[in-house]
């Protein structure tokens, strides 16, 4: 046997064997730490790609919150736009607009016009006992059946007023 232990074939071979076996040992450390570090990267993506799939529904649902209540907001602006124009639109508006030019305009003249004055106080004295009249009575009946014909200013009816008056 100690012939066997001096040759040099023997010698080689178990340096090789001994060179073997720490290569096999350290493939196998590596092998068994890539499994592991395989493992973890594994783990970690799923709650990643978890986390993300969470973040992405929270966003989506913000998003279509966000979304409904532009929408919401949009027909709303709309809405008001529209009864906006039709307020500016109502004959009261013109009408109330148009009065207030005529008192501007009324106010102008009797401080200009140096005769203005009583006759437009004759006339409006007139035109009032005239609406006056329209409102109540028999004219009232009639420009209610026939709003064209019981009007203040049509002359029939006034014609008649001033007989029934006399």
């Amino acid at each position: 046997m100690e012939e066997i232990l001096k040759h040099p074939f023997t010698w080689g071979l178990a340096t090789g064997l001994v060179f073997a076996a720490l290569i096999w040992k350290a493939g196998f450390t590596a092998r068994r730490h890539a499994k592991r570090e395989i493992t973890r990267l594994e783990t970690e993506a799923r709650d990643l790609r978890s986390h993300l799939n969470t973040q992405l529904s929270i966003q989506s649902t913000g998003q279509e919150t966000l979304k409904a209540e532009v929408e919401s907001l949009r027909r709303q602006a709309e809405t008001l736009r529209v009864n906006l124009a039709l307020a500016q639109q109502k004959p009261g508006r013109t009408e109330l607009r148009q009065f207030q030019i005529n008192e501007a305009a009324l106010k102008l003249m009797r401080e200009q016009a140096p005769g203005f004055a009583p006759a437009w106080e004759k006339a409006y004295r007139q035109a009032e006992s005239e609406m006056e009249s329209a409102e109540s009575g028999l004219r009232k009946l009639v420009r209610r059946v026939l709003p064209g014909i019981g009007s203040p200013t049509t002359p029939v009816l006034l014609a008649h007023d001033e007989k029934a008056e006399s």
